[in-house]
């Protein structure tokens, strides 16, 4: 068959299902706005657009999502068109639609089954939209309205859509029951032959000292530090932390950008914020005691999962973050927020312990009874790595799975353009 991928970010979420299909024998193309040249990843074939400059005057808004999105749908329609007129017909297309470039490719391939991967739906109820009120502040009628705005990329792809796929339950129930009936819930898969535990691990910061599993280690990570993965939470309960575990070393991992939510003041980040907010209360030989690694390689990353005592992870309801599965493949001993993407994953006391998100005393104290119980992190730690292995693991699990589900795309009556 011929395939195409369409992710701003190719590879994105497809960067296992993309060359297994190659493997298979599969002609795969990718549309993307990561490459400036064409090149080939992984047996892919993958071809750049570009976008026009953005044509906002006058626009509402709660419009202004929606715009963004149709000046990407339109430059992937006209890549798309350009791939076509040079005979590329795809039997499946495979896309990630959460930024618009697909809205506009029943236009071209009317008769191509498409397959979109289903991230989030927009949601205004106080769960949701006004989880944080520290960050969320009291959502008036008009940001509900807004945020039902933004779910017009969503809407405008429910007709395209043959079938969906999301990798939890939790993202996937987030849909209206008309979506959530197309969706098939399949992770994204978790490697667990690297992501695993090793007694003999040891992790040698640059500059600094080297860890192994016989030092108490807290380990925190984010893609960035800011508050939808409760950096902000972590960060108020590092002085009772540091004041309670003299031996404890704190390693901390993300970047300083925005991934998610709202960005700080200008000049300002995040990260340096929730420092300057807890540093007069830590000691500074403390302080010495907490080291920011910013983005790591990913086998350093993992060696940091391996070393680590106790791992926090926290989050607003939102999507589960990859490096929660790869902490429980490592056999980590987890203290997880209390928020609803977690129940999937951390059953508590089983997989993990559960906190309030809000409560950093809370956090405190169940990350210290870890660390004076070895006994309970050694069969949580376990339990975790069990769970994802028998429900998340890769090569077992979740591949066969999204295999099954282009097969079975592949097998379904294209559906029609509706006017």
């Amino acid at each position: 068959m011929k395939i195409l991928f369409i992710h701003q970010n190719f590879p994105g979420q497809f960067k296992h299902l993309a060359p297994a299909l190659v493997q298979a024998g599969h002609d795969c193309v990718a549309l993307t706005l990561r490459v400036k040249e064409p090149t080939i990843w992984n047996g892919v074939r993958v071809i750049p657009y570009a976008l026009k400059a953005p044509q906002q005057r006058g626009v509402h808004p709660w419009l202004l999502d929606t715009d963004t999105k149709v000046i990407r749908g339109e430059a992937c329609y006209r890549a798309a068109r350009a791939l076509r007129d040079k005979g590329f017909t795809p039997d499946i297309i495979v896309a990630h639609p959460g930024w618009g470039e697909s809205m506009f490719l029943r236009d071209v391939w009317p008769d191509a089954r498409i397959g979109l991967y289903y991230e989030m739906y927009h949601r205004s109820d106080d769960d949701h939209l006004g989880f944080d009120p520290e960050f969320q502040p009291k959502v008036d009628e008009d940001q509900h309205l807004r945020i039902r705005m933004k779910n017009l990329n969503n809407l405008i792809h429910f007709p395209i859509g043959d079938m969906g796929i999301s990798p939890t339950e939790f993202q996937a129930g987030t849909f209206p029951p008309a979506f959530r009936e197309k969706i098939s819930v399949i992770h994204d898969g978790i490697d667990t032959k690297a992501a695993v535990p090793d007694p003999d691990v040891t992790l040698t910061l640059k500059d600094g000292p080297t860890f192994t599993r016989q030092d108490e280690v807290i380990t925190f990570v984010n893609r960035n530090l800011e508050p939808y993965r409760g950096y902000h939470i972590f960060m108020r309960a590092l002085p009772r932390l540091l004041k309670e575990r003299p031996n404890a070393r704190v390693l901390i991992v993300g970047g300083d950008d925005v991934s998610y939510g709202a960005r700080p003041l200008k000049g300002q980040t995040w990260k340096q914020i929730f420092i300057d907010e807890v540093r007069g209360k830590i000691p500074t030989p403390d302080w010495n005691r907490v080291h920011f690694l910013g983005k790591i390689p990913y086998d350093q990353f993992l060696k940091l999962l391996q070393v680590s005592s106790c791992h926090v992870y926290l989050t607003y309801p939102f999507v589960l973050s990859w490096s929660l599965f790869e902490a429980m493949a490592s056999e980590c001993a987890i203290v997880a927020s209390d928020t609803a993407p977690l129940h999937e994953a951390i059953r508590h006391d089983e997989t993990g312990r559960l906190v309030d998100f809000f409560d950093g005393d809370k956090l405190v104290d169940e990350v210290s009874a870890l660390l004076d119980d070895p006994e309970a992190r050694a069969r949580m730690g376990a339990a975790a790595r069990k769970h994802v292995v028998e429900n998340y693991d890769l090569q077992t699990i979740c591949l066969p799975r999204q295999l099954d589900w282009i097969e079975k795309l592949a097998a379904m009556e294209a559906g029609t353009l509706s006017d």
